[in-house]
């Protein structure tokens, strides 16, 4: 074999050569396939314009965003626990959860025979306390007593909904708005006002996918989650906490999931514990459709964002045009199949290699992933 047939090859963890795409080449199927997510958001607005000479404008722009604000911190959350190899379908009980908490301290809490109504702020930080610990729950049900994540997370689900319905005995807090007079007012601020044009909850999206993207990519919690997902046998034998970062990872998305049901609450005045249903479905679906794995290690808050943006944009284009809910249904479900076949080809290769033995092959696509062993030598470096 000659240099230069040397140089179009690459041998995979199994020890076998394929070809590959020289550096100088365009691979137009890989390019579809990988930026699926960008291209399919493209298409839906295209697509919608034409449709409906209202759907590219500004406003309306905005007002879906607004939307999409919701799944996307709730997908951020959702990926962080995919990363690791995990999953969590507690996220929309948390989400509804975190609002029925809000609603009640919003409402007044009763204390040696008077009723105090807590500040704002006060009400928000206990919420996110409340969506964390929920999120501490599974990781020490997954990490420290070995229950299957599936199972953990949806035994969750359960639980929480459960226990805000027995708080509101069924029921919606209404007219969340607050009191002037009882110095809770400005709940209804995350949902309606606006800060440079923009919604706050775009603005608290936008801030959470900066921290999380820097979190994933500059630190070493961020390193130990790639390597743990990727890997977790062989992460741990390098000496990452494993125990440690599967629960970090499911406290950090409780805690987005309280974030989301926050903005919700606040969008509509009020906190329902029925709330977030079935939004855990739509969290891991903006996931596959933004790329990653769920067999965890690959994955990227870029591509998370646009998975949201897909699915927002798709479901409110479809009310704009005057689809039914029905086929609304059909037409998302048809997009989450359709990803989700997209992805299975993506990785096969990986997975491939994963039921070998081997772990990830060179055929996964470079998203920013460190190895084991950039792991470990942050580790000993700090």
């Amino acid at each position: 074999m000659t240099a230069t047939e040397r140089d179009t090859m690459t041998t995979t963890s199994t020890g076998r050569r394929r070809p590959t795409t020289s550096g100088n080449g365009f691979d137009l199927g890989r390019l579809l396939l990988q930026g699926r997510a960008f291209f399919a958001l493209i298409a839906i607005i295209v697509v919608f314009s034409i449709l409906s000479p209202n759907y590219f404008t500004v406003g309306n722009l905005l007002t879906m965003a607004s939307h999409v604000a919701v799944y996307a911190i709730l997908s951020i959350g959702m990926l962080i626990v995919i990363l690791n190899g995990g999953i969590d379908l507690s996220v929309g009980s948390t989400l509804g959860f975190s609002g029925v908490i809000a609603g009640a301290l919003m409402k007044g809490v009763v204390i040696g025979g008077a009723t105090l109504y807590p500040k704002v702020w006060v009400v928000v930080i206990i919420a996110c306390a409340v969506g964390a610990f929920i999120g501490f729950v599974n990781g020490v049900l997954v990490s420290r007593f070995k229950v299957a994540p599936f199972v953990a997370t949806l035994g969750m689900l359960y639980v929480v909904r459960g226990i805000g319905l027995l708080m509101t005995n069924g029921l919606t807090y209404n007219n969340l708005e607050g009191n002037a007079a009882l110095g809770n007012t400005g709940f209804d601020w995350l949902g309606f006002n606006r800060l440079l044009g923009l919604p706050i909850g775009v603005i608290v999206m936008i801030v959470v996918a900066i921290v999380a993207s820097l979190l994933l990519n500059r630190t070493v919690f961020g390193r130990w989650l790639y390597a743990s997902g990727g890997n977790e046998r062989a992460a741990e034998l390098s000496g990452v906490p494993v125990r440690q970062v599967k629960i970090r990872a499911y406290v950090i998305s409780g805690l987005c999931a309280a974030i989301a049901g926050l903005i919700l609450s606040s969008e509509l005045t009020s906190a329902s514990p029925t709330a977030g249903n079935s939004y855990e479905l739509t969290a891991i679906a903006a996931v596959v459709i933004g790329g990653a794995a769920l067999s965890g290690g690959v994955g990227n808050i870029r591509g998370t964002l646009l998975g949201a943006f897909v699915i927002g944009f798709l479901s409110d284009g479809l009310v704009i045009i005057g689809v039914s809910a029905y086929w609304q249904t059909v037409f998302t479900g048809a997009v989450i199949v359709f990803a989700v076949l997209l992805n299975a080809v993506q990785y096969r290769g990986r997975a491939r290699s994963r039921r070998n033995g081997d772990g990830p092959t060179s055929s996964s696509p470079a998203v920013d992933t460190p190895a084991p062993s950039a792991a470990v030598t942050e580790k000993t470096a700090g």
